[in-house]
């Protein structure tokens, strides 16, 4: 189930995001008292460690040493924390590029970085990303990529279009490798496990699968003898999370094309009318 940000209190929301001055970052107390920084990495420690399903104003007030009661005096509600939780763990992400060789070494490590960032926080991947947040540190990550892409030479219409595939793409290869972690977790059962069991029980119900769906039994026959065959030269038979990691590599690449043949397309253009 996907959480949907920016749902509580906008202006107490964008002023904790943005630490407006209307948004102090402490209250005296009979303790010591805590920060919003604080409250926010404990929640993120939560999510990572529990998943969205185990975030509570309790558990990070919990962790914290506190009551779920002491942390309402910093941020208004778990709706709030949501949106401070997934701009901050943002800012682990790099914000600069090195364009010296070009867009495209610099599109690709952009998204591995993201890639890598959704598998170490998979809670970020059940925050819809319908409504962005809107904070600093999210900000600067999208300000990255479209410094890149303007670099590339893309128009400003279909620069909005690239950004916007970019940014599905990684997080559906992600979600792929996350899913799969999680279903392992909840049935008990392996990947592997899973797809044995399921391809025993296919053949007997469906035993003329191979004429009603040719294709597909070509694909896998096919595939199956590449990945032998690379085993056989040196290599380890591939699991699960390999094939995602290898789909993630291949895609981003298909899309690179993609992008990059619209760029050429569009600089041909130009020069056709400045001819």
């Amino acid at each position: 189930m996907s959480v949907v940000a920016g749902h509580g209190d906008a202006a107490r929301s964008m002023a904790l995001l943005w630490r407006a001055p209307e948004a102090p970052r402490s209250v005296p107390g009979p303790r010591q008292a805590l920060t919003v920084d604080e409250i926010v990495a404990a929640a993120i420690e939560v999510a990572d460690e529990a998943g969205m399903a185990g975030l509570s104003m309790r558990a990070v007030g919990a962790r914290l040493g506190r009551t779920a009661m002491a942390l309402y005096t910093y941020v208004p509600s778990k709706a709030e924390l949501v949106d401070l939780m997934y701009d901050r763990a943002h800012g682990e992400l790099p914000t600069h590029y090195d364009l010296a060789a070009g867009w495209r070494p610099a599109v690709t490590s952009w998204a591995r970085d993201l890639w890598a960032f959704y598998i170490r926080h998979p809670w970020t991947l059940t925050v819809s990303y319908a409504r962005p947040v809107l904070g600093p540190d999210e900000q600067a990550v999208l300000e990255a990529l479209v410094r890149i892409l303007f670099e590339a030479g893309l128009s400003a219409r279909v620069l909005r279009r690239v950004v916007g595939a970019l940014f599905h793409f990684v997080r559906g290869a992600a979600a792929a490798v996350a899913d799969s972690r999680r279903a392992a977790v909840a049935t008990g059962m392996s990947d592997e496990q899973w797809w044995s069991t399921r391809s025993a029980l296919l053949q007997q119900v469906a035993p003329d699968f191979a004429e009603r769906f040719p294709m597909l039994v070509r694909l896998g026959v096919e595939a199956a003898a590449e990945e032998r065959d690379a085993f056989l030269e040196g290599g380890r038979a591939p699991d699960l999370e390999d094939e995602a990691t290898e789909n993630f590599a291949v895609g981003l690449d298909v899309l690179l094309d993609g992008i990059e043949r619209n760029r050429s397309a569009e600089v041909a253009v130009v020069s056709g009318r400045t001819a």
